[in-house]
């Protein structure tokens, strides 16, 4: 694939072979020195019925399902454009909530033993069911696809700051809970509340460095401030969903005329009934998926006023795998779009109208967790931002989940990360050893291409003081 550099950490991949538009990656050399596989994805994205502008990447690229994970694309609903489960991927509505303490480390000193034995106990976790709510049954399933945070919140588990620091206020309006079906409904139904498996994490941090003072203090940040940070998604409710509606769009695509290089593409018109269907369902997965951070969010809090009186505050909290109906400006007309980012972060910039009155002035708040044993980071969008402001979402995998487990043993993992400091609380040894901190490229690098793009720009740096992993 050849890539030619616009300027650096910007490539472009001219169109061919069908890509109606050019592929735009942003990242360094080094940071694409193994992504040959995820940038024939990013020309592969272009070849999509009704895409605009390009098909971007950003600088945690690595390969997934259709689309690259870090992967951006923009449909017109005026054109014909496509919405595709593969923009989005498996796990719906993954992303990061980031709540702050009212103390500091040393606030916490001989207590944070306690603290994570608390979380280990408290957070469920792991492949199969098991949650922080045992609902009654699909009435009040219901009422969580469609209310996701905020019947979280309506029901004792929250509080009003919960809703105004979360995106699309913690619930996004047009969930269609007809659009799902009745196996993802069970899947749902057993893990309200709970991390799951593979990258997921509940982790303790503190706040190691602040970049820009101004914008920290409006997010609710400062030095040397504990936070906790929850990296979760919809868990098997919003697999099935992607699972059935890849089915539903792949036997549909003949009937509008398309066709894709990759199955994994499967796609339909935005305004046909496959398209709508799947928007609903994605939507009603998306709630699902706040509620389960906002659960989460409500047993950490237990844990953390339980043992050290100590109160947590939500930061925010943001998606990374959705498809959204968003206005954005393309050759100077503002046109309505299905905006896809498959582990990518929308990144608002300062006066949005979607942003919080309290954060508008600053920029939203963008969350990019690291990998254990390194540290994560809080940035923020910026007034130009590019790929329709869209930053990064993570470190990104360089490593399958097998050969990471080759290098390492959970048990030797944990006692290199507790020598270091970082107390680690696992559901199972090779769970650990799949996310040892070698599978993935160095966030630090990541985060500093991010920003040398200009799609956002670095506000604090968190380091790690505990984990628990699924």
């Amino acid at each position: 694939m050849e890539l030619v550099e616009e300027r650096p950490y910007r490539f472009r991949i001219d169109p061919h072979d069908g890509m109606r538009v050019p592929g735009v990656v942003f990242a360094s050399r080094d940071l694409l020195s193994d992504a040959e596989q995820s940038l024939e994805q990013v020309a592969n994205v272009a070849t999509l019925p009704g895409i605009v502008s390009a098909s971007y990447a950003m600088p945690d690229i690595h390969w997934g399902y259709g689309f690259p994970i870090g992967g951006v694309a923009a449909t017109a609903v005026d054109a014909g454009g496509v919405v595709s489960p593969g923009g989005v991927g498996f796990d719906i509505s993954c992303g990061v909530r980031l709540l702050a303490a009212d103390c500091d480390r040393q606030g916490l000193r001989g207590m944070l033993p306690a603290i994570m034995d608390g979380l280990g106990r408290r957070i469920p976790r792991g492949a199969g069911p098991g949650g922080v709510w045992r609902l009654s049954g699909q009435e009040e399933l219901e009422r969580i696809l469609r209310g996701g945070s905020r019947y979280a919140v309506e029901q004792g588990h929250g509080e009003e700051r919960d809703l105004t620091r979360c995106e699309d206020g913690g619930a996004v309006a047009d969930a269609d809970v007809t659009q799902v079906s009745e196996r993802a409904r069970e899947r749902g139904l057993v893990q309200v509340g709970s991390l799951g498996s593979a990258n997921h994490f509940l982790e303790v941090q503190e706040v190691a460095e602040v970049y820009d003072e101004p914008v920290a203090t409006a997010f609710g940040l400062a030095r040397g401030q504990v936070c906790v940070m929850i990296h979760c998604g919809s868990r098997g409710l919003g697999h099935q969903i992607c699972t059935d509606h890849v089915r539903l769009m792949d036997r549909a695509m003949n009937r509008y005329g398309i066709t894709v290089p990759d199955r994994q593409l499967a796609c339909t018109p935005v305004d046909s009934p496959e398209g709508r269907a799947y928007l609903g369902a994605m939507a009603a997965a998306a709630n699902y998926g706040r509620a389960n951070r906002q659960l989460l969010s409500d047993a950490a809090r237990g844990v953390f006023r339980r043992v050290a009186g100590v109160r947590l505050s939500l930061v925010y909290d943001v998606s990374h795998n959705l498809a959204k109906m968003e206005t954005h400006t393309v050759d100077g007309t503002p046109r309505l779009l299905c905006v896809h980012r498959k582990g990518a972060t929308r990144a608002f910039p300062p006066g949005h109208p979607e942003l919080p009155e309290d954060l508008r002035d600053f920029g939203q708040p963008v969350l990019i967790p690291g990998t254990m044993g390194t540290a994560s980071y809080v940035l923020a969008g910026v007034p130009v931002g590019d790929a329709f402001h869209s930053a990064c979402h993570g470190a990104g995998r360089t490593l399958s989940r097998h050969r990471a487990a080759r290098t390492v043993t959970g048990r030797e993992l944990r006692a290199r990360l507790e020598r270091a400091g970082i107390a680690v609380r696992p559901k199972s040894w090779r769970g650990l050893a799949e996310e040892t901190p070698e599978a993935y490229k160095d966030v630090s690098a990541v985060v500093a291409a991010t920003e040398a793009a200009g799609l956002s720009r670095t506000v604090a740096r968190l380091v790690p003081l505990g984990v628990v992993k699924g």
